[in-house]
């Protein structure tokens, strides 16, 4: 699904949501509850989505779903909350803060599993600013949206990142490391 298949107005009314979802918060303490029926087809889908908050280009606030397991709308609206109001390496959103936030939306495609043989074959097949990736090994898992590609663009930076973010030490490899890839679909304020 490229954001071809999203109108701009639909891209509009799902950075509506979101950002209802954050001041709705703000005096409820909860996430705004969306009418799925009340909204157009295309985003009444199950997809999964993380929302990622920034003031002034810092990141300040990232939540989402890895699975999809609930209507697109219902997705963003519940994101949105939790990245502004749950995200542990981060207070709360503040009332003034608000009005300053950009909101990012990423629409995550399924993930696909990776097959490689040994590290350098795994940084081979990736495409760097196309690929989300999960990893897991063992109990432990930790995924990179394409846009962390635009802080570390180098391919096995890239991947000792995640492996820390994973709980994983940086120079970390075995035969039972399991890599899935996915793409996404941005939208930001920016329309």
């Amino acid at each position: 699904m490229g954001l071809m298949s999203l109108t701009n107005e639909q891209q509009k009314l799902l950075l509506k949501i979101a950002n209802d979802s954050i001041a709705y918060g703000l005096t409820h303490g909860e996430a705004l509850t969306v009418n799925v029926k009340n909204y157009p087809e295309e985003l009444q889908g199950i997809r999964a989505t993380f929302v990622t908050l920034e003031i002034g280009g810092q990141l300040r606030g990232c939540i989402g779903m890895l699975e999809a397991v609930q209507p697109l709308v219902m997705d963003v609206a519940k994101n949105a909350f939790l990245a502004a109001f749950r995200d542990p390496r981060f207070p709360p959103v503040s009332v003034a803060e608000f009005p300053n936030l950009d909101i990012h939306i990423s629409i995550l495609s399924p993930s696909e599993p990776m097959s490689f043989k040994s590290e350098d074959d795994l940084i081979s097949q990736l495409r760097p600013h196309e690929d989300g990736l999960i990893m897991k090994e063992g109990g432990l898992r930790g995924t990179f949206l394409p846009s962390v590609w635009d802080s570390l663009p180098d391919p096995h930076q890239f991947l000792q990142h995640l492996k820390l973010k994973t709980g994983l030490p940086r120079h970390y490899w075995s035969d039972t490391l399991q890599v899935r890839r996915y793409c996404c679909d941005i939208i930001s304020d920016e329309l």
